[in-house]
């Protein structure tokens, strides 16, 4: 029997799976442990305190996660990622998910075998100036040189806008976000453009807050999200509906404080969420509580917003979009059902 190179090949490739084929449920209940990609540091995102411990909305993302899957909160591995390195190492399967403030694009969708799993942080590029620049808008800086950090879309974002305006600037490129505070603190640059939440994080970094100002304009979309690798599709389920889980529970009243109590609610949807009734947790091949050690161990959304970003932390962004679809945002979970 003659055996052609192509079927050779699709018996070779059927013989040898990939990465992103294997089961990462499995492999992260086998080890014990999740393995999450986290910036190398970005106040209220992820970022590690005096004591090594990390803190932050990603951060919590990575404990529901770990909380959904294993039951433990406590069980992460956290990889401290730059801006270049974090696709290749989840592409790698170095990590298994990758929660690091991360803008969902078409081109990072597409090309790159990866999945964006949703969007936990609506956002948009800003500008942090010194005061004594004495400018008050963005449309000012003709000519300015902008700290940024390499690897991210804040470099094209910035090109564009400088070119519909007619304006031109220089830029010093950095690897960590706290490289390019470092370099806006040391003069190296009269501004610095990211994220408006990471601008608003970074800016207590420096000795006097109050030296800086946050520009009004903002000049793009960053979706913010967690990703997986292609091809895993159970995975992603799992990460997904870890998100969604927690901004649900926020919706119906659910929190770290009261989840016990609400097992005994009547409340149909909370049921169905907690476990109580139905099935969600087996069909996502974990257990039927896996939504109530979410909450437990972590919180609902709005108390790691809270926590972290919002009212209770020293940057105090307000929530503007990232409030529950009810309250005039965008937050909007699919139904636990």
């Amino acid at each position: 029997m003659k055996v052609t190179k192509l079927a050779l090949l699709v018996g070779l490739t059927a013989l040898v799976p990939t990465l992103s084929q294997a089961g990462t449920l499995e492999d992260v209940v086998k080890e014990g442990v999740l393995k999450c990609g986290v910036s190398t540091g970005i106040p209220g995102f992820s970022a590690a305190d005096s004591k090594g411990v990390w803190q932050g909305l990603d951060v919590d993302f990575c404990k529901s996660v770990a909380s959904a899957v294993l039951g433990d909160a406590s069980k992460v591995k956290y990889f401290p990622l730059t801006a270049k390195e974090r696709f290749t190492a989840l592409q790698s399967g170095e990590i298994d998910v990758l929660s690091r403030a991360t803008t969902w694009t078409a081109t990072r969708d597409t090309s790159l075998g990866l999945n964006f799993a949703g969007v936990n942080y609506y956002d948009g590029q800003g500008f942090l100036v010194s005061k004594k620049l004495g400018v008050t808008s963005a449309k000012e800086l003709d000519g300015a040189t902008f700290c940024i950090q390499a690897g991210t879309t804040t470099e094209l974002n910035l090109t564009d806008y400088f070119k519909s305006q007619g304006m031109e600037y220089k830029a010093v490129t950095y690897d960590t976000s706290g490289q390019t505070i470092d370099g806006f603190k040391s003069g190296r640059c009269d501004a610095v453009t990211s994220d408006r939440s990471q601008l608003a994080g970074l800016r207590i970094k420096l000795d006097d807050p109050k030296s800086a100002v946050l520009l009004p304009e903002t000049i793009s979309k960053e979706p913010l999200g967690p990703v997986v690798r292609q091809g895993d599709d159970a995975w992603f389920n799992i990460v997904r509906w870890t998100m969604f889980a927690t901004i649900e529970a926020e919706e119906l009243g659910v929190s770290s404080s009261n989840v016990d109590e609400m097992l005994k609610s009547p409340n149909p949807g909370i049921k169905r969420l907690l476990g109580v009734t139905g099935k969600t947790g087996e069909d996502l091949g974990l257990k039927n509580d896996w939504a109530y050690q979410i909450v437990k161990q972590v919180g609902n959304y709005e108390e790691s917003y809270d926590k972290h970003v919002g009212k209770d932390s020293p940057i105090e962004i307000e929530r503007s979009y990232n409030k529950l679809w009810n309250d005039g945002g965008l937050m909007y979970p699919m139904p636990v059902r």
